[in-house]
């Protein structure tokens, strides 16, 4: 697939200059450092020294008073507690760290997960009529709640009161609820906006914790699971949430929770875990509790205090994980071969694909996969529970939302953001949806928003690589959204000996300038340069810069993201 190579605006030559002198770092460091706002000595340390020292005061956030308030007068009066929280990664995360720090302090309280099939996302008349039934009074909700302004009014009814911590943008009216947690409220001054929903409920438990002078060790032990939320949410790794990712991963590889450490065995991956390694090692496995069985399973495994009980579930969700690959696989080549044997879809602007035979846990995956290959707003659609369900993703630039708003006469229900969403509608609608997506977005996107782009933080000659350059790049991390890893172009490079497959679809090779070291290379899903790499042909590359681990031997290496044979002067 072709792709368009942007290199990104430099930062002020001042700031650059200024940081490089305070800190005796290369200008190109320099410049990756005042892209992230960083611009003085005490700015970087900050970056690059992250401590639980720096994480606010919990009690700048608007209504955490009445918060703690209400679970103090709940505990003092030893109402029933209910924990309740979504089926992703980020909301059994968040329950399982508020139910588990609350169960040390107060007996009577459990937790609840929503079925993701027959109660759908976020707070279900189900749940609520469940707590009602059962003598629970107060509802802690987690990763949800923040438009639930009828189910809470609902509950308010039943006399069940409700503590909402989320983290999504909230709609013009808040829930009547005891305290609304949610840092994107306009009333609310909290410093720091991007927390996951797990991050809420780190500051609840936070903010329990200083109001009742307990150790700081009590919060501390919850990192791994913050950290878990944070990587498989996606939300941004910058201010707060680098913090609490970067001390999170340390618990992570040096002493997980229980669950986590099982976890980890049963994914297969020894050594040190990245950001990356929790998204697709951890993560999947998490979320394929709720994808093919029940989110409960997650939940149970993430409070687990024996490892004999966390086995038990950590095999059962790996070979839940197994089973939704199997859909994953599945499904994704039945979509391409309903796309690739169609020329009319082949020339579309969108992709819209629907099978009412498809597993409704897995079509999200799949959309992203579609996404991947072709390029292009896509939606993934199969039957439930009458209905047709859908999962959308969209391509860099392009808001998605926007577009099903287009077409929001043919749909039941829809909601999500810019590059992801979901959608319900009736089966008689599907055909005509198919073709007024395709009218939306042919008619609102753009031509090079159709071709994937690689940002290029900055052109460097790969003598410029060096053990001191990538030492203080490796402190960059975490990495994720708004820190991403840095991408490098170097023009003019050759392979230096023979470029080589590994596996069916990726180089392995090395590459050189005139004056340069040697430096390894892997260009995956690349198999097709291969013919063209040859000694004394210049090519340009953009990459990242990684340590490759082979048999205990530390080196770097470049990640290359594409080639260009048409060289630039």
């Amino acid at each position: 697939m072709t792709k368009r190579w942007v290199l990104k605006d430099a930062a002020d030559n001042a700031t650059i200059q200024q940081l490089s002198e305070q800190l005796n770092i290369n200008p190109v460091l320099s410049s990756l450092l005042a892209r992230r706002g960083v611009t003085n000595f005490d700015e970087a340390k900050y970056f690059f020294r992250p401590s639980h020292l720096h994480l606010h005061d919990p009690f700048l956030m608007q209504d955490m008073e009445k918060a703690i308030d209400r679970i103090e007068q709940a505990i003092t009066n030893d109402e029933k507690i209910l924990v309740y929280g979504d089926y992703d990664v980020d909301g059994t995360t968040a329950v399982a760290l508020v139910y588990s720090f609350f169960k040390k302090i107060h007996q009577n309280i459990e937790y609840y997960i929503p079925d993701r099939y027959k109660e759908g996302y976020g707070i279900s008349t189900a749940g609520i009529d469940y707590a009602a039934a059962n003598g629970f009074s107060l509802i802690i909700a987690l990763d949800c709640g923040i438009k639930s302004v009828d189910k809470i009014a609902y509950a308010n009814n039943l006399g069940v009161d409700f503590i909402i911590c989320d983290h999504h943008l909230p709609g013009e009216e808040l829930p009547a609820a005891i305290a609304v947690l949610d840092p994107k409220r306009a009333d609310c001054g909290y410093p720091y906006k991007e927390l996951s929903g797990c991050g809420i409920g780190l500051k609840l438990i936070q903010a329990w914790s200083d109001k009742h002078d307990m150790p700081f060790e009590g919060v501390a032990e919850y990192f791994d699971l913050v950290a878990i939320s944070i990587a498989c949410d996606i939300v941004h790794i910058t201010g707060e949430n680098r913090v609490l990712a970067h001390l999170g991963l340390q618990k992570i590889n040096e002493n997980p929770c229980i669950g986590v450490k099982m976890l980890m065995q049963v994914a297969g991956r020894t050594g040190t875990y990245t950001i990356s390694d929790v998204v697709f090692l951890l993560g999947p496995r998490i979320n394929a509790a709720g994808r093919i069985d029940d989110a409960k399973h997650a939940v149970e495994l993430l409070i687990a205090c024996h490892e004999e009980a966390a086995k038990e579930k950590g095999d059962m969700i790996n070979l839940r994980n197994t089973e939704r690959k199997g859909h994953d696989q599945q499904i994704t080549d039945e979509a391409l071969g309903m796309i690739d044997n169609d020329e009319v879809m082949i020339a579309r602007k969108s992709t819209v694909v629907f099978n009412e035979n498809w597993h409704k846990g897995v079509i999200g995956i799949v959309a992203s996969r579609l996404t991947e290959k072709y390029y292009r707003p896509t939606v993934v659609l199969t039957r439930s529970n009458g209905h047709v369900a859908g999962s959308a993703r969209s391509v860099v630039g392009y808001d998605l939302y926007e577009a099903l708003c287009g077409c929001s006469e043919l749909l039941i229900q829809f909601g999500g953001h810019k590059y992801a969403a979901g959608l319900t509608m009736h089966p008689e609608n599907v055909p005509a949806f198919i073709e007024k997506f395709e009218e939306v977005v042919s008619t609102t996107i753009t031509e090079d928003l159709l071709v994937q782009q690689i940002s290029i933080d900055a052109e460097i000659e790969l003598k410029d690589i060096d053990a001191k350059f990538f030492r203080i790049l490796s402190q960059f991390a975490p990495f994720g959204p708004e820190n991403m890893s840095p991408v490098f172009l170097s023009k003019n490079v050759y392979v230096s000996g023979n470029a080589g497959l590994v596996g069916s679809n990726h180089i392995k090779m090395f590459i050189v300038q005139p004056g340069s070291a040697s430096f390894s290379s892997i260009a995956f899903n690349q198999a097709e340069l291969l013919p063209l790499l040859r000694p004394g042909v210049p090519f340009d590359v953009c990459y990242t810069i990684e340590e490759n681990v082979w048999r205990e031997q530390r080196s770097i290496q470049l990640n290359i993201k594409a080639i260009r044979l048409e060289i630039s002067e």
